[in-house]
Formats: C-alpha cells, sequence, structure tokens
C-alpha cells in the first residue's frame, strides 16, 4: 500500500505546506517507496507554532474532567485504527506484523489507558505549609520522535501533554512519519481543539532545530541520540525552555554465577533481537562469569540461529531489516569494527543472511570474549549486536557495568533477589530490570548520565508537562 501524506496538520486543519518538499519513505524490506511526505521548512515551524500559542490560553483551562473525556475518545478512535498503524509501522520500519500490532501499535493503547487511570487521580493542587502547591501546564511544546519505536514515542509525549493542558507541535522522523499521520488522524477524529495538536514533517537539522530555538515554544521534550540531542540542548538554551531528552544507551545485562542461565540467556537474546536491535534499552552488553562463558556461547549462539529474519509480512519471521540503508551501513561497519579489533565472532557477522538479496537485513551476531574498551562495547550499535563481555569477580561486573557515558538501563540475572536488588543499587541506570521483569505502562522511562534526563510514561511522564507554582497566602480570610 502506498501512502501519500503531502499536507500538515496545523490549527485542526490539513494544510499545504508553505516550503514543502517531497520526501520518500522506504520501506526497508523491499527497498522501495511505501509513501511520499512533505518536508517542511521554518515558515511552516511558524505557522504550527502560533497555532498552538493561540490554543493555549484556552486549552491550558479546561479542567481535569474535560480532558479526560478528550482521553476516552482518543483511545476510542485509536483502536479503530490500531491495524493501520500496525500496517504502516511495518512498512516504514520493518517490524514484523505480529510485533508491529502487539507491541509497536498496541503500546499506543497503554499509554492513553495509563494516563486516564493518573489523571483521574492525579493532584494538580496540594497544601504545604503557608503555600497551596499548584501545578500548571508548562505551555507550549515541541515534541521530536524517532523513527524506532514510532508511535510509542509519539504516544509517551503527546498524551501526557494533552493530559497537562500543554498544546504542541510534533515532528516526528521522517523515516517513519506514516504513522504519526494516522496518529493526526486520530486526534482530529477525536475532536482535539484546533491548535491544541500540531504536526509537520522535515528534517531534524531544519524543522526539529528551528523548533528547539523557537522564542515561543516553552519545553521541547526530545527522543533520539545523544548526538542530536546535545544540539537540540544547544539551539534550545538561548531562549532557556525546558528540554526533556530520552537518549542512548549501552545498557549492561549482569548474569550472575547463580543464574538460570538457559531462561537468562535466551530471554536476553531475543530481547537484543527484539526490533531489530533498534531499541535504547537494548541489553546488548552481557556480563558472563568467566567460568560460565562457553556455556553461555553456545546458549546464545543457538538461540540466534534459530531467530527467522525475512519478510515482515510473513507469520514465521521473528526479525525484519533494519530502517534504512544509512543503518544498515552503520551496523555493519560496527560488526567489521569488532572483527577487526579481536573480538569472537560467535555466529552471524558480515552482509544479508542467507538467501536474501535485498532489504537492509542485517545477520543476527554475537561477539564473545568483548573487553569493555572495544568500540563495539562502547558505541551504541542500533542493530541486532550482542557482545558477550566475560568477568571474574561480582565487584568487577560492577565496575563493568557502569564504565560507560551512558544510564539508561541495566539488567540481572540471579535466583537470589536480595543479592540482585544490592548489585542494583549500585548501578547507575535509570531501570534495573530483575529477572526479566515487567514493569506497567506507568513505569517511569528514562536515564542517567549521556542518556538524558527527564522520565516518560505515567505519573512521572505527567509531571514533565507542568510547572509548579506557590501561591502564598492565597488561603487567608
Amino acid at each position: 500500500m502506498f501512502r501519500e501524506y503531502r499536507q500538515f496538520y496545523i490549527d485542526g486543519r490539513w494544510v499545504d505546506p508553505i516550503q514543502g518538499t517531497e520526501f520518500k519513505v522506504i520501506n526497508p524490506a523491499t527497498e522501495q517507496p511505501a509513501g511520499v511526505i512533505s518536508m517542511g521548512g521554518v515558515k511552516d515551524v511558524d505557522a504550527a507554532v502560533a497555532a498552538a500559542r493561540r490554543a493555549f490560553d484556552g486549552y491550558s483551562h479546561t479542567t481535569r474532567e474535560a480532558r479526560l473525556e478528550l482521553m476516552k475518545r482518543i483511545l476510542a478512535e485509536y483502536k479503530k485504527r490500531l491495524n493501520d498503524v500496525a500496517l504502516a509501522i511495518s512498512d516504514e520500519m520493518g517490524a514484523p506484523m505480529g510485533m508491529a500490532k502487539s507491541a509497536q501499535a498496541g503500546v499506543g493503547i497503554g499509554h492513553i489507558t495509563a494516563m486516564i487511570d493518573v489523571l483521574q487521580t492525579f493532584k494538580f493542587e496540594e497544601r504545604q505549609g503557608p503555600a497551596r502547591l499548584v501545578h500548571e501546564p508548562v505551555g507550549v511544546c515541541a515534541l521530536i520522535t524517532p523513527w524506532n519505536w514510532p508511535i510509542n514515542q509519539v504516544a509517551a509525549k503527546v498524551v501526557p501533554a494533552l493530559a497537562a493542558g500543554c498544546t504542541m507541535v510534533l515532528k516526528p522522523s521522517e523515516y517513519s512519519p506514516l504513522s504519526a499521520m494516522i496518529w493526526a488522524e486520530v486526534m482530529h477524529a477525536a475532536g482535539v481543539p484546533a491548535g491544541v495538536f500540531n504536526m509537520i514533517n522535515g528534517e531534524g537539522a531544519v524543522v526539529g532545530a528551528a523548533l528547539a530555538a523557537h522564542p515561543q515554544i516553552d519545553m521541547v521534550s526530545f527522543t533520539g541520540s545523544t548526538r542530536a540531542g546535545t544540539e537540540v540542548a544547544r539551539a534550545a538554551a538561548a531562549t532557556v525552555k525546558r528540554v526533556h531528552q530520552e537518549l542512548g544507551g549501552k545498557s549492561p545485562n549482569i548474569i550472575l554465577d547463580d543464574a538460570d542461565l538457559d531462561k537468562a540467556i535466551k530471554a536476553s537474546v531475543l530481547h537484543v533481537i527484539e526490533n531489530t536491535g533498534q531499541s535504547c534499552n537494548a541489553p546488548t552488553r552481557m556480563l558472563v562469569p568467566a567460568a560460565k562463558l562457553a556455556a553461555v556461547e553456545a546458549i546464545a549462539k543457538s538461540v540466534a540461529q534459530a531467530v527467522v529474519v525475512g519478510d515482515p509480512k510473513a507469520a514465521e519471521t521473528v526479525m525484519g531489516p533494519v530502517v534504512s540503508k544509512i543503518q544498515y551501513d552503520r551496523v555493519e561497519g560496527y560488526i567489521a569494527k569488532g572483527i577487526a579489533e579481536g573480538a569472537k565472532l560467535l555466529v552471524g557477522g558480515e552482509g544479508r543472511p542467507a538467501g536474501i538479496v535485498m532489504g537492509y537485513f542485517v545477520k543476527p551476531t554475537i561477539f564473545s570474549n568483548v573487553s569493555n574498551n572495544m568500540t563495539i562495547a562502547r558505541e551504541e550499535i542500533f542493530g541486532p549486536v550482542l557482545c558477550l563481555l566475560p568477568y571474574e569477580t561480582e565487584e568487577e561486573a560492577i565496575q563493568i557495568a557502569n564504565d560507560t557515558p551512558y544510564g539508561l538501563a541495566a539488567y540481572i540475572w540471579s535466583k537470589d533477589i536480595a543479592r540482585a536488588n544490592r548489585i542494583g543499587s549500585r548501578i547507575r541506570a535509570g531501570r534495573v530490570t530483575i529477572n526479566g521483569a515487567s514493569g506497567d505502562m506507568k513505569t517511569p522511562f528514562g536515564g542517567f548520565k549521556a542518556s538524558g534526563n527527564g522520565r516518560e510514561w505515567g505519573e512521572y511522564g505527567l509531571r514533565d508537562f507542568l510547572e509548579v507554582k506557590a501561591m502564598i497566602g492565597a488561603d487567608a480570610a
């Protein structure tokens, strides 16, 4: 299905771009166009921001009840389009259809449902001594989202911003804009007031930079690479706007000597493989007791070799392509670098998987005997590449885990929960997952260090779109 989305959504209407140029969205499984969009410019940014600014005074003073009703309408409309969203995501970034529907598109339902629950009980006012503390919307927000989990990141920003009473301009990635366009159609069908939600497409260096620097934007919420995040922060600094960032990761996965190896290694390898490794919280550094390295290698190799790579529309496919030719070349470059630096190639390697001649498909790749100073252990690859790093002592494992500029997530496997918790308390990361446990859609998501600042999801996501005002003496007789 070829989709044409040449207009932007501004002030409650689909409008032609002021400075539009054509951009073809490529299906990474076929290398053929899946759709076409228009790429905007600075004048389009100005128009969208002006619409959001006009709408702010009215929308920021709506009641909790009114925003709850809006959320419920959005949820109902989104459910109607779930299959459309899943197919768009599969076409634009190569996700296998099962995953595209259950995880990639399904997470939109999760974010809206969770925020409805949060909004029902959130305390927008509270007492503190002589003051009444009031939580008010931060203002007009620029929301800049990536291609790897397109609806997850759109929903994780748009939903709390709406719940807080903010107005916004969304700029999705030009590599996965088709699902975001459907999201805009959902907003319109749900009756989001004109100007509250606006969306334009464009390059990060043009539209993203203009949004970050815009004097009428009060907050920028950005998800993407750490490199791009620093540019957003730099552009935003002159106007002293709030900057919320969810950036890269190189997450450690500590396998302790008492862990259930079969369970831990299988789950961990499949976690890296999920979404073709294009997840910022993927457990791509597996820290393994040196005495058990051979056993871990055997399990990991067996799991990786069983992964079915291919057509995202085929029911048996587990892993699709990476998103683009640029990303394919980047991942292949890291695989070559790992080989050149002397890591042991356990499975996978350079080139497409056997039998695949078209598409940006990468072999599930595992390196062993990796030292933490190797490039493949230091830098975020964003592909299906796992590094096995042996360690001798628990203390060494903790040191290796923390020896990274990133701090988004960490993972620990052990039969001794007290031990796992003790180690987890020493890991510098925004999330520590023990034995593959799952949080829910209200569990805060965000990182330490170069992985960003602020938190998304649930109440913490809502709070990041609010300012605190102290009203002192406001209750005096």
